[in-house]
Formats: structure tokens, sequence, C-alpha cells
């Protein structure tokens, strides 16, 4: 029929309607985000509630409506959330990554594949368990915001594309930046920082995995506040992500 369509997404985020309905918003593999209405999905006889959680990788097909449009059937590809809920660390950095997503497809039924398969990755990443999450999230907000055009400079100048590295660094000029470009208010993060976000930005697990703990902490403030720059606002989730290295998962390759 011409107002079925079917399409495979990531639910981001979930909205109360009425006594028994929720609004859930997606990010789908074709039509981008898309906001729909899953009626009687809050009542316990609901044939597909739990599919419809944050962070579910669904198969969904949709009805078109006057407003919104409404979800009619729900497979499960993916059980991402059940791993992730059960982890504090794995679910507030599922959670900053969930909302990220939603600030960077602003227009509804716009594809962003490139945006899709980066969440859906980082996702599975994170329910795999097997690297560490903090590591997951700041690669993930690197790679976002290379898809935005927005990656921080690392290996060059900012300003005038001098190769470096360069020692001072600026969240508002853009990332590095040579002497002759520098500008007030930059900080100075050591080589290894440096190396680190390239790896991150890059996949370079073996040389992101090696790093020590103080410049994995330095890297995510530097990441968290380029990211939230070009936001234009705080990402109520990042307060909430647990940063300590969890146990066991050290050298994975």
């Amino acid at each position: 029929m011409v107002n079925l369509y079917r399409d495979t997404g990531v639910v981001l985020r979930t909205h109360k309607l009425g006594e028994a309905d929720r609004i859930i918003t997606l990010l789908t593999r074709r039509h981008g985000k898309v906001r729909a209405v899953a009626k009687g999905v809050r009542r316990t006889s609901s044939r597909f509630g739990a599919r419809l959680e944050p962070f579910g990788h669904v198969d969904v097909q949709f009805y078109t409506g006057r407003s919104l449009d409404v979800i009619t059937q729900v497979e499960t590809v993916d059980a991402f959330a059940l791993p992730l809920v059960a982890d504090y660390q794995r679910y507030t950095a599922a959670s900053a990554i969930a909302e990220t997503a939603d600030r960077l497809s602003a227009e509804e039924g716009e594809p962003v594949l490139k945006l899709y398969m980066l969440v859906v990755g980082a996702l599975r990443a994170l329910a795999g368990g097997e690297r560490d999450s903090s590591l997951i999230l700041d690669a993930f907000f690197l790679r976002a915001m290379a898809y935005a055009g927005w990656a921080p400079a690392i290996t060059e100048c900012a300003r005038c594309g001098l190769p470096g590295p360069h020692k001072a660094f600026s969240v508002s000029a853009g990332g590095s930046m040579c002497p002759d470009c520098r500008v007030p208010g930059c900080v100075h993060p050591s080589q290894e920082v440096l190396t680190l976000l390239a790896a991150l930005l890059h996949g370079e697990w073996p040389v992101a995995e090696a790093a020590s703990p103080v410049p994995r902490r330095d890297a995510s403030g530097l990441v968290a506040a380029h990211l939230q720059w070009h936001l234009e606002r705080q990402l109520r989730s990042l307060p909430l992500v647990e940063r300590r290295a969890r146990e066991g998962v050290t050298g994975a390759q």
C-alpha cells in the first residue's frame, strides 16, 4: 500500500502520549530521523512494547499519518538495549550517543546514512563490552563531528594548515594552532593526547587502548568541549557519563 513503508532504525528516545501511547524517535537507514506513534505500547498486553525502548535496533513498518506516522509492526534486529541498561557506564555512554545523533539529525525525513551507521557501530561496540566505553564514546563524538563538518584539526593547524604536531589547541578556533596562528585562551595538550585523538578518529584501536588514564581524561575533555561548542548547547546526558576504565577491558584487538 502507498501509505505503508518499512525501514531499519535505532530508537533514540521515547515520550509518553496520552494514557497508553508513546512517541518514538528513531534514526533510520533510509528516512533519517522519524518520529512516530506507537499505539498502546505502554499496556502490558502490547505486542512490541519492549522492542521500542531506547537503543533498540529494529525493523519497523510505518503507516503515513497526517502529522505523525504510526508504527504498525516491529521486529528486533539487534538487542543492544539488554546489555546496555544492565551496565551504568555503558548505559550513560549510549545515552550520550543517542542524544548526539538526535541533535545532528535535526531535519526529519532527511537521509543520514553515515550517521546511522556510526550510531549502530558505536552501540554494537558498547553492547559487546570488549572495548572501554569511554574510548568508544569519544571515537563516536569525533567521527560524528567529522560527519557534520566539525572535526577538530589534530595533525595540522586549524587556520593555515601547517603540518604539526602543534602545542596549542583552541576549541573555538577549530583545534590545533601553530605559533603564528595561536589565539588567546589556547590550552596545551600533551603529544599523547593528540596521538590518542588521531587514533580514535581513524579507528587505530591498539594505539588508543595503549593510552594511559591522564591522556584519556584530557582527550575526553577536549572532545566534549569541541562537540558542545558546535552544538551551541550542553548535552544533558554528558555529565552523567562515567569515565573510569572498566576492569577487564584492556588491550582488546
